[in-house]
């Protein structure tokens, strides 16, 4: 049975954050990485060989477990990939106030973070993170 590819590793997020070409996506990078260290109280962490994440948590799927960071990010080469909820609808007033973004079911696109209010996105993230202690208990 296929495992998940995504997993923790042991890789330096610093060393990866400055490895990111484009000097503006690099200090964003930064940014949202410091933004959600204080949001969830974790240190960062490499998931695979380009996701940033924070925390973890235990799912089913099928009949294994398996491991995924609680929110995380990814600098990708054209925006800011963020992993925060499962699904956006249910926040449509601070989706609307946060400014220039499109969202997939699971992940949230933001090309720079100066095109969004970072009160409105530290505010989303927050309730993500809330919703997901709600929904998968951290351990501590």
């Amino acid at each position: 049975m296929a495992q998940n590819k995504t997993r923790a590793t042991g890789a330096s997020v610093a060393e990866f954050i400055a490895a990111v070409p484009d000097e503006e996506r690099r200090a964003d990078a930064t940014r949202l990485a410091a933004m959600m260290e204080r949001v969830t109280g974790e240190q960062p962490y490499m998931w695979g060989p380009s996701i940033i994440g924070f925390g973890s948590y235990t799912y089913q799927c099928g009949k294994r477990d398996e491991t995924a960071p609680r929110i995380g990010f990814s600098p990708r080469a054209k925006e800011q990939v963020l992993y925060l909820a499962d699904g956006y609808e249910q926040h449509g007033e601070l989706m609307a106030r946060l400014g220039k973004h499109r969202t997939g079911r699971s992940c949230l696109y933001i090309k720079k973070l100066a095109d969004v209010d970072s009160g409105v996105l530290e505010e989303l993230t927050e309730i993500c993170v809330a919703q997901m202690d709600k929904k998968y208990p951290r351990d501590r």
